[in-house]
């Protein structure tokens, strides 16, 4: 029996570590691959010609990578979201809706005002926070550095970047649910209880400053992370809380879901990722829903609405 258990020990060992070896080989050909692709030469020589278009001004670099790029990429893609929200077309759109019959069309005035609120919000809020931000970043010393981060290094930083954000937005998101708090600081966001694109930084600027802008900031801020990596953090950030803010479950996008329940019921799914929502049970109503199926990257094409469509009303 002896031998036995050494030689199913070693034979454990041997798959284990053959395991491991081809995992690990798995993930640097893959990380190579992509930093071929992505942060490769073109990347690098691309970064070197602006730097030096710029003449190395560190300050004007920052606005741009934090500020220029992220408001592009936000009012872009929300504004494509914008003209389906307004005209109820093109179709490929509006046929995604998850609250059927909300927002069909966008009550104009409603819009102008979440819009206006979100420009004050970008210009008044996060323009001037992003002042003691660069002089956090300058003094790491490599926030402008000549050489690019590499692929896998920005997937860590990513991955950071998330868990920290997670963390800050479901704690500060609670505490501003809190009734002293939600009358006069979070009311305001859940005036749309159907929510779209642009209401994602729609918020009283306490908000705006605590749950919105600061658990974006942090990570970076904490890994000194170069610019780039930063410009791409922002934009991404802002994107994913206007395609959970959206109102459309859109083919092989994130699922919005989750965030759209929250505006609805008030009480239910504080979180980005839903991992804190799960270990505080914040989450028990919702997973008890036909919104809880639905929420899954939508694969085809057909709207998750009428493939798991909402139990019909009793009095129906």
């Amino acid at each position: 029996q002896g031998e036995k258990l050494w030689d199913a020990l070693k034979i454990s060992a041997y798959v284990f570590s053959t395991g491991l070896l081809m995992f690990t080989a798995l993930v640097n050909s893959v990380s190579w691959l992509m930093q071929k692709i992505t942060l490769g030469n073109f990347w690098q020589t691309a970064w070197l010609d602006f730097y030096n278009h710029m003449e190395g001004d560190e300050w004007t670099i920052f606005l741009i990578g934090t500020a220029l790029v992220p408001a592009l990429a936000f009012w872009g893609f929300n504004g494509i979201l914008l003209v389906a929200d307004i005209t109820g077309k093109p179709t490929f759109i509006t046929r995604y809706r998850i609250q059927l019959g909300k927002n069909d069309p966008v009550d104009t005035k409603k819009l102008c005002k979440a819009i206006y609120t979100a420009l004050g919000n970008q210009f008044f809020v996060s323009f001037p926070m992003l002042v003691p931000m660069f002089y956090i970043m300058q003094s790491w010393g490599n926030t402008f550095s000549e050489e690019l981060p590499t692929f896998q290094w920005f997937l860590v930083e990513l991955s950071i970047f998330t868990v920290v954000e997670e963390i800050l937005f479901y704690y500060t998101h609670r505490l501003v649910h809190h009734p002293v708090l939600y009358k006069y600081i979070h009311k305001k966001h859940h005036e749309w209880t159907a929510p779209i694109g642009v209401v994602s930084i729609y918020a009283h600027p306490i908000e705006h400053i605590v749950s919105n802008t600061l658990p974006v900031m942090t990570g970076p801020m904490i890994m000194g992370s170069h610019i780039v990596s930063i410009s791409a953090w922002f934009s991404l950030a802002l994107v994913t809380t206007s395609i959970s803010h959206c109102g459309y479950h859109l083919p092989f996008l994130p699922s919005p879901e989750f965030h759209d329940f929250h505006h609805l019921k008030f009480n239910q799914c504080y979180g980005v990722l839903g991992v804190l929502d799960f270990l505080h049970g914040t989450d028990r109503v919702f997973r008890q829903t036909k919104a809880f199926e639905r929420h899954k990257v939508l694969l085809g094409f057909t709207p998750l609405s009428e493939s798991i469509p909402e139990p019909p009303k009793k009095d129906e």
